[in-house]
């Protein structure tokens, strides 16, 4: 392929991210920092999660279930880790409100939390992307492109761009979702995030099958759909009550 073929690649990963980044949190330094913490944050965890996995791979078997089990294993790392980030935001939250009651300035609005939870969210899916789609996009800048043959209509470079694109998504705004369960100690936010975080990595392993990534890239956008939707949802209830509660104040 062409230099533009690469750049596009790229751009359909990041393309989306990279405009909300440029329309909501470029103009303010301290989301900036946010998003530059928790994308190194999540770098290394993804660096330490294969370290650890380098040990059994390239996987003997070829069955689905050997692939499962290492999905499994590495979602549960990361909500793992997403529940690390989440302490370390409060003891963040905890210090920036301390401050704003010395300087007798107003604490964190629940707009600021939502911005600081979208920024964190970012962070871990450009993460993601980095990791599992951009690092891999260097030969498509040269003469040719490269076809999978369990998916040999679609270059592999264009399939990994597209995954790439719907875990940003998921990742992004599926922050905003578990922020907001562990802060309100609602279970069904808690658990809505490592489940779609889980059946959406799932999702990929019908790529492995002849011609699955025709199943397998709609499935994974229908999760990324219903990740939207969800904190969608959650993002207006919360400020619809949050509006109501000062009126009434």
């Amino acid at each position: 392929m062409t230099v533009a073929a690469g750049v596009g690649y790229a751009l359909i990963a990041l393309g989306p991210a990279l405009s909300l980044f440029a329309s909501v949190l470029a103009h303010k330094p301290f989301l900036v920092l946010v998003l530059l913490s928790s994308t190194l944050f999540w770098l290394i965890s993804l660096i330490i999660l294969a370290g650890a996995w380098k040990i059994f791979l390239p996987l003997k078997s070829s069955e689905l279930w050997a692939y499962s089990i290492l999905i499994l294993t590495s979602v549960a790392f990361q909500e793992g880790i997403r529940i690390v980030f989440w302490k370390l935001f409060k003891k963040m939250e905890d210090m920036l409100n301390s401050f704003a009651d010395r300087v007798s300035k107003p604490r964190l609005f629940l707009t600021d939390k939502m911005l600081i939870a979208l920024a964190g969210g970012l962070g871990h899916g450009l993460a993601h992307a980095v990791f599992f789609c951009i690092s891999l996009l260097t030969p498509s800048f040269g003469p040719a492109t490269y076809y999978n043959a369990k998916c040999s209509n679609i270059p592999f470079f264009l399939i990994s761009a597209i995954i790439a694109l719907g875990f940003v998504i998921i990742h992004t705004f599926s922050m905003i979702i578990a922020f907001n369960g562990y802060s309100e100690g609602k279970k069904t936010d808690q658990l809505f995030t490592p489940f779609s975080h889980l059946i959406a990595s799932l999702f990929t392993l019908i790529n492995l099958v002849p011609n699955g990534c025709k199943v397998g890239l709609p499935l994974l956008y229908v999760m990324t759909g219903t990740t939207l939707y969800y904190s969608w949802q959650l993002v207006w209830r919360r400020l619809t009550e949050h509006k109501i509660s000062r009126s009434s104040n």
